[in-house]
């Protein structure tokens, strides 16, 4: 389990995490026992922080993330959940989800009360008095390496069409030399990557070289 003695020394002082970086490792106990972010190579992964259970925002994100559940099944994505709360909030939270809701969280949540993944992450303030996660976002690719990354105040929640749209872009985009323009969907145009030296450009024709675009074939 990650504690803060295991964290590497003057933690609090490294640079934040950027799209990239190899996401940090843990091992912590949650809703579905014991996980450890390696369970997830392999796959994609959304990993997502939450200021706190029985919150009106977080328990309409966790509403809306479980009803979308077979979407990222569909992109063979994981869904992975953490606030600082206690295992036992946690519990308690996915009874009281259910109750009111009838639905039930498929995924896990990870327990942090000693902050030491939020800190990791850079989903808490290190010198901060408010041990709130904010609402950060990450997706981590099949090699556990963090391809985009997001957050949101305590007062807006976020939207889980953006994070399945961000998964999906993130997918076509790694599979093939092409670029997703903005709103782009599924089955949507993609950019084609414009020439990167002088006489690439000067030897075509189109004066439009700098934005091309091609049907999505997948």
């Amino acid at each position: 389990m990650m504690t803060d003695s295991n964290l590497p020394p003057a933690a609090s002082l490294q640079r934040p995490l950027r799209i990239g970086d190899t996401a940090p490792g843990f091992q912590a106990r949650s809703t579905l026992g014991e996980v450890r972010l390696s369970d997830y190579r392999g796959k994609w992964l959304v990993f997502f922080s939450h200021p706190a259970d029985f919150t009106p925002v977080c328990t309409s994100e966790f509403v809306s993330i479980t009803r979308a559940a077979e979407a990222f099944a569909a992109l063979d994505c994981g869904l992975l959940g953490l606030s600082v709360d206690s295992l036992y909030s946690h519990l308690a939270w996915v009874r009281a989800i259910r109750q009111k809701f009838a639905v039930t969280i498929p995924f896990p949540i990870v327990e942090d009360p000693s902050m030491a993944i939020g800190r990791a992450y850079g989903m808490i303030e290190p010198h901060s008095d408010d041990s709130s996660a904010v609402r950060a976002t990450y997706f981590i690719d099949p090699e556990g390496v963090i391809r985009a990354m997001t957050w949101y105040p305590l007062n807006v929640g976020r939207s889980v069409d953006e994070m399945l749209r961000m998964v999906a872009a993130l997918k076509r985009t790694a599979a093939d030399d092409v670029l997703a323009p903005e709103g782009w969907h599924p089955g949507d145009d993609l950019l084609v990557t414009p020439p990167q030296d002088q006489h690439a450009v000067l030897a075509g024709d189109d004066e439009h070289w700098f934005y091309q675009t091609t049907a999505d074939a997948k």
